[in-house]
């Protein structure tokens, strides 16, 4: 491959080698030349020379030639950003979130239906991949009628307030299970508000309208799923969290 040094003597030869070769031109009928009695053959092919060498330098460079002007750096159209990373296995194939309305149910008779919430309270509590995520317990109460504390202290007390692996690998905050074991969300929103309605289409509306009620339900004593027997503490645990919320 020929380097642009070696190009760019090449052009040059050439061209001093053309203005050697040319001695008509000078004598040519001044009238009668493009160039103008007031220039000279050497000087043309000086001026043609510099003018060439100045578009090769320019092509080398990358640029296209222009006059007058300096060429500006070539600009990044696409942001530097940080590698993105998925909050849950993309492998798994995430079912759609049921997103149905669950009306009240007269049979709920229950203290757990949506109330005003202190959200610095709530806020400040919240931590790990539950930090931030105040107002989605608060929408997801609004939405089926739940206190948004009571979503709050099942979530902090199955995740280790946002500590376990199933919110961070799989954005569950309610231990909730699939055909195909633990489930998998798109957000820690979805995971919410899922919650929010099996609770309300469930549980309240079915007369459990205690903590302890939904925990036999919830979170039975002796299941299969529970070899360590966590189960055990979970109704004396969101009890805990619940009161200190509210």
């Amino acid at each position: 491959m020929t380097s642009p040094i070696s190009n760019n003597f090449l052009l040059y030869n050439t061209i001093a080698t053309m203005a050697k070769s040319m001695p008509a031109l000078g004598q040519a009928d001044s009238a009668n030349s493009s160039i103008g009695s007031s220039t000279s053959p050497s000087t043309f092919f000086a001026m043609l020379m510099n003018a060439m060498m100045e578009s090769l330098e320019q092509t080398d460079a990358g640029t296209a030639p222009q006059t007058g002007v300096q060429a500006a750096l070539p600009s990044l159209t696409t942001p530097l950003t940080a590698p993105l990373t998925n909050s849950y296995n993309p492998a798994l194939k995430i079912p759609p979130l049921n997103t149905k309305e669950v009306p009240t149910a007269a049979t709920d008779t229950s203290d757990l239906k949506f109330r005003p919430t202190q959200f610095i309270k709530l806020d400040s509590t919240l931590e790990g991949k539950l930090e931030g995520t105040a107002a989605h317990f608060i929408n997801a109460g609004k939405k089926y009628d739940l206190d948004p504390n009571l979503l709050s202290a099942i979530a902090i007390h199955e995740t280790g307030n946002g500590s376990s692996k199933a919110v961070n690998d799989k954005n569950n905050v309610a231990g909730m299970m699939g055909k195909n074991g633990l489930r998998s969300y798109a957000s820690v929103e979805d995971s919410i508000f899922d919650m929010a309605r099996n609770l309300r289409q469930n549980y309240l509306n079915e007369g459990k309208d205690t903590i302890a009620k939904i925990g036999a339900k919830y979170a039975p004593v002796g299941a299969a799923n529970d070899p360590t027997g966590l189960n055990n503490h979970w109704t004396q645990g969101v009890s805990n969290y619940y009161s200190k919320l509210t």
